[in-house]
């Protein structure tokens, strides 16, 4: 069922070409990040193009609890007038971060150095995931966790209130845990040093430099270093957000696999630690272009054009590409469906700890529409069947899973037989505007019983 009411179930079956602009919105990443480090800051920052996904806002609602000053002042553009470094207040109820993992890990590291107490809650999928990977750096810096079994939510967090500055090598790869170590890290004396083995996405290390805080990335044999000076008074910005390239994946996916399909998609932030995914398919053959490429806020932007692709062979992803391509390995599972040849996807154990087992959904789902799958702990592999042979006609479950809910729907844009969904309504915490985005290209996607 969706967090917000009676399950929608959606069908999606192949029509004619997908044609016109697609305007997806803004990035999730950064929208997260700019809210917390608006309340951080003092004074006034200002977003435009803002994602009003349900994610996003629930952090908007967080960030009012803690004591910002958070306003909404229409078509994406919002303001926040923030409480500094170290002047979050105690929250009177309950923080529901919804579905978002995201948002919940940086918020904990946002107050977990502030003599504060907080408890977090979420939807079924949310309360099913582990924080442990948080709150235990967190603990170094003096914080406190006190949730149910195997570190779950809820959850109550009793922040430091003599935080001490901490140096964590994150175990496995994960942007999270490294935004969480960071920002808690803003409120500690002294210097908080983060060391990656592999580079993850980079937005909370760009967006703290942008807000004048002190930090240094270097690249040595131990890994990435990240080293952040505490306790800085951090300057309110102007924020662009740039077009989300991991909403991008569907429309420029589903392009690839229905024939006669020329997609343009403008604005997409193509931050290096985020593009992996489109590196990947024009690798297999897929007719994507990069046309316009400029830099907008700090972060490389440029128009995509993906076009019908009927001649893409199977690859094997490099497992040091994961970081940059986490969340977009669903659909590219089912890109994978429509090429000649296997597709091996390593090293991808966090898809075992996202809103659902990513790999066990997309591997039960393909299986049932056709397409032999192998998986194991962190891999697995899709033999394609090649363009117009995939069967499909059946249903398959989101398990309340934004990114499995539309991968699904864009793989029944050319199966042979429709696919069904049983629960879309997840899609609205990241991508709330995907099905009037996806039928004004000429996508046969219906509402269904």
């Amino acid at each position: 069922m969706s967090r917000h009411g009676a399950p929608i179930p959606m069908t999606a079956r192949k029509g004619g070409p997908l044609q016109g602009a697609a305007h997806v919105p803004g990035d999730k990443s950064i929208s997260h990040r700019a809210l917390i480090l608006g309340a951080l800051s003092v004074g006034e920052t200002r977003i435009t193009g803002l994602l009003e996904g349900q994610d996003v806002l629930d952090t908007a609602r967080a960030m009012r609890a803690f004591g910002a000053e958070v306003t909404d002042h229409g078509g994406g553009e919002w303001s926040v007038h923030g409480v500094g470094v170290g002047g979050f207040t105690e929250p009177d109820q309950v923080i529901d971060c919804g579905n978002s993992g995201t948002g919940v890990r940086l918020i904990m590291g946002a107050m977990a150095t502030s003599p504060v107490v907080a408890t977090f809650t979420g939807d079924a999928s949310l309360t099913a995931r582990p924080m442990g990977r948080v709150t235990e750096p967190l603990a170094l810096f003096g914080a406190q966790a006190v949730g149910r079994a195997g570190g779950r939510l809820p959850m109550t967090i009793v922040g430091a209130a003599d935080p001490v500055p901490v140096r964590y090598a994150v175990p496995v790869p994960s942007a999270q845990v490294k935004s969480a170590v960071l920002l808690a890290g803003l409120n500690a004396p002294g210097e908080t040093v983060v060391i990656e083995a592999e580079a993850t996405r980079d937005h909370t290390e760009r967006m703290l430099a942008g807000f004048g805080a002190e930090l240094s990335v270097q690249d040595t044999e131990d890994g990435r270093v990240i080293t952040l000076t505490g306790q800085p008074e951090l300057t309110p910005q102007a924020i662009a957000v740039p077009r989300d390239p991991s909403s991008a994946a569907f429309p420029v996916c589903a392009a690839l696999l229905v024939e006669g399909s020329d997609v343009l998609v403008p604005n997409i932030g193509l931050n290096p630690t985020r593009a992996g995914l489109f590196y990947t398919l024009q690798e297999m053959g897929a007719d994507l272009t990069f046309e316009n490429s400029r830099e907008e806020g700090g972060e490389p932007v440029a128009d995509l054009r993906a076009r019908f692709s009927p001649n893409m062979t199977g690859v094997a992803v490099p497992p040091e590409r994961a970081a940059s391509m986490i969340d977009e390995y669903p659909v590219l599972s089912v890109v994978a469906a429509f090429a000649k040849g296997k597709t091996e996807m390593r090293g991808v154990r966090e898809l075992r700890v996202k809103e659902c087992d990513r790999i066990d959904a997309m591997a039960q789902g393909l299986r049932a529409a056709g397409v032999i799958v192998e998986d194991g702990a962190d891999w697995w592999i899709v033999h394609g069947r090649g363009p117009g042979d995939v069967p499909g006609g059946v249903t398959v479950q989101s398990r309340l899973d934004h990114r499995i809910a539309m991968a699904f729907l864009v793989m029944g844009l050319a199966t042979q037989r429709p696919m069904r969904v049983d629960d879309c309504g997840p899609i609205g915490t990241s991508f709330p505007i995907f099905e009037g985005l996806m039928t004004g290209l000429g996508a046969g996607l219906t509402r269904s019983n």
